[in-house]
């Protein structure tokens, strides 16, 4: 018994220790809340990252610049906004609640960007002239053709398939005309004359016949 009394006392030293850290660890956590805002105007910006750096952990403000956010007491929170210069602060370590409230006003990044002088044509003979005599290279004709072959494009409109435009308005179509007959049997082209002349034409010509 004597021998594991030095192990005994070793595990409760250990198990004292680990408690008193997360105990700690608990009380450092801190409700971080506020309000962004621009310094110029005052207004709130939305959609502007709230980051806690080194923890990959973060949110966004609301459509009126509010945010909130758990943290650690010492922890470095960056602001970041599309416009607007990025703000880094650091809760204190010595707060004495569980919770810290900031009103962070942004300043205005301005990015001076290079002047572009757009210039039009003199006049419209010239700029017909200019688009005739305009030097497309050969590769670029040859897929331009090969992309309005009639055949091609045949082809591809039997063989892709529709996209959700497309087949969103054939079922509203679909549906106008079932509305449109709604009550009523629909018309069929067996009693149609127009549909029998030229069914009786298709004949004549021979548009039936095994080539």
């Amino acid at each position: 018994m004597n021998k594991l009394l030095p192990y005994f006392l070793f595990a409760i030293l250990i198990f004292l220790s680990l408690t008193g850290q997360a105990q700690t660890r608990k009380d450092s956590v801190v409700q971080f809340y506020g309000v962004v805002m621009s310094a110029d105007s005052l207004r709130g910006l939305d959609a502007t990252s709230v980051i806690v750096e080194g923890t990959g952990r973060g949110t966004i403000t609301n459509s009126q610049g509010v945010f909130s956010i758990a943290a650690l007491k010492g922890d470095k929170i960056r602001f970041s906004s599309t416009g607007f210069k990025d703000k880094t602060l650091t809760i204190p370590d010595t707060l004495k609640s569980n919770q810290y409230y900031v009103i962070q006003l942004m300043v205005n990044d301005t990015a001076w960007l290079p002047s572009t002088i757009l210039k039009p044509r003199p006049t419209r003979s010239q700029f017909e002239r200019d688009f005739v005599n305009t030097d497309v290279p050969a590769d670029a004709l040859e897929i331009a053709r090969r992309n309005n072959d009639e055949a091609t494009r045949k082809a591809l409109m039997l063989t892709l398939p529709v996209d959700g435009t497309e087949a969103m308005n054939t079922q509203i179509r679909q549906q106008a005309q079932r509305y449109y007959y709604s009550g009523q049997l629909q018309p069929q082209n067996i009693f149609n004359p127009v549909a029998w002349a030229e069914f009786i034409q298709a004949w004549k010509r021979g548009d039936f016949k095994r080539k």
